[in-house]
């Protein structure tokens, strides 16, 4: 077992609020600082070297074989390039490993950060524009192509219009379902799953047949924070304003999805179980249905096979009378070094990073969504893999009505998300009146945003 949860700690490193430890910025250099007009492009003689610091590489497997295969294709095209690829340093949170590298005096040149991080890694750690260094127009020539980025897709690394964070792999919630345990309950496997009452009426009547609840939803418990957002948005409510001054999750229409889940517990049909705890039952066959970062989805599919059951996926189900509103995990390439060279090498790494070919590599490979989502239809990219993942077709239909997974700025969003997330599990699991529980927790984040 203990394989399968380094595999879940690294799939949901994209889906999950990164760890900050210590959050002090030190002597970290004022915004701007080695951001020029556009930096020189390279000699082709001119040898640089380069560090990339991703979490695909915790973990060995399809994770790690994929993107040091894709550093190898760049260098092949790019011989003048050396690229040394690390995991995070020190407590494997990417943030806090650039800022402790940072104030060492060696950061990464490049890293992959998760989204939660943007306003943090402007803020705090001088991201560079990418806008400034190499020119608007090379950033927006970079999101278009023969494949084009998803227009969702496009702004999610942005900051005042800037772009600081080239947008990589991401995923949304889809609700995924064992059709085998539907079947032994009387469902059929097509069985209408758009709104939350209608996976209740579902969930009910497996944990009749089973005897155990039927229900496991990442966003209810730490580290599902994320995809919390998105159950707030589609019950009409958010987590901050729009302009990012106000903690808004403890308004009137975020707490009824508070209440949502807390009715589901109390019908006896939603687990109380941690990350790892609900994607291992789920896998066993324990629980009928998940809502999960569609990033699992391999991992299910070989659980499936193994277990002998079958297994299916839904949209991210709505709120009656409203529509859902899926967010995305995921994350972004950030450029950190202050050097010129080392900056035009890094984007020009970037570029490759989020090419036609590296997404073809890394959604067959390791299961991420496409940003460049035409390559599911074209042959000579990813056409054979759709077709072949009708498991996918959820995932793509919602980024047409995705909404980024929102930041907190300053130096204390890990905290804040720590408190969001307790004040949920609280008012679900264990008891706490929803309303007092969240509005208390708004007062208490809302002192921590600068």
């Amino acid at each position: 077992m203990r394989k399968s949860k380094a595999l879940v700690a690294i799939a949901m490193a994209a889906a999950a609020t990164m760890s900050l430890v210590g959050c002090a910025t030190g002597t970290v250099d004022a915004a701007g600082a080695g951001e020029r007009a556009i930096v020189p492009e390279l000699d082709p003689n001119q040898k640089v070297d380069i560090v990339f610091e991703t979490y695909n590489l915790q973990q060995a497997g399809p994770w790690t074989d994929t993107i040091t295969g894709l550093v190898k294709d760049f260098e092949t095209a790019h011989p003048n390039i050396t690229v040394k690829a690390q995991p995070p340093q020190g407590n494997g949170a990417t943030a806090s490993s650039v800022q402790t590298q940072m104030l060492a005096g060696s950061s990464p040149d490049v890293a992959q950060l998760t989204f939660d991080t943007v306003d943090f890694a402007v803020d705090q750690l001088r991201a560079k524009s990418l806008d400034k260094l190499v020119g608007r127009e090379a950033v927006q020539e970079n999101f278009e192509g023969e494949h084009p980025y998803h227009p969702r897709a496009v702004t999610l690394g942005d900051r005042n219009g800037d772009t600081y964070g080239m947008p990589y792999v991401f995923s949304t919630p889809v609700l995924f379902y064992n059709a085998t345990a539907f079947a032994k309950a009387g469902l059929p496997a097509d069985v209408n799953l758009s709104t939350w009452p209608k996976v209740a009426d579902a969930a009910e009547k497996i944990t009749a047949a089973t005897g155990k609840p039927a229900l496991s939803i990442a966003c209810a418990v730490k580290g599902g924070s994320w995809c919390m957002q998105a159950m707030f948005r589609s019950a009409g409510g958010n987590v901050l304003s729009e302009d990012g001054s106000t903690i808004e999750f403890g308004n009137p229409d975020a707490v009824e999805a508070v209440k949502m889940l807390r009715g589901l517990y109390e019908r006896g049909v939603l687990a109380s179980e941690d990350t790892s705890t609900q994607f291992e039952s789920f896998a066993k066959g324990n629980t009928a249905i998940q809502l999960q970062t569609s990033a699992i989805q391999g991992m299910f599919i070989q659980s499936a096979k193994a277990g002998g059951w079958d297994l299916r996926a839904a949209a991210m189900p709505g709120f009656d009378g409203h529509a859902a509103v899926p967010t995305n995990s995921g994350s972004a390439l950030f450029v950190f070094s202050e050097d010129p060279v080392k900056q035009r090498a890094s984007w020009e790494f970037i570029k490759f990073m989020t090419s036609d070919h590296a997404y073809t590599e890394i959604s067959s490979k390791i299961g991420y969504l496409p940003l460049r989502t035409s390559l599911t239809e074209d042959p000579a990219g990813l056409k054979a893999w759709a077709d072949g993942n009708p498991l996918l077709a959820p995932n793509l239909a919602q980024l047409d009505r995705l909404e980024p997974w929102r930041s907190y700025r300053g130096n204390s969003y890990v905290q804040i998300d720590d408190i969001l997330a307790s004040a949920v599990e609280e008012s679900v699991f264990y008891g706490k009146d929803p309303a007092s529980t969240m509005a208390t927790a708004q007062e208490r984040a809302q002192k921590l945003l600068p």
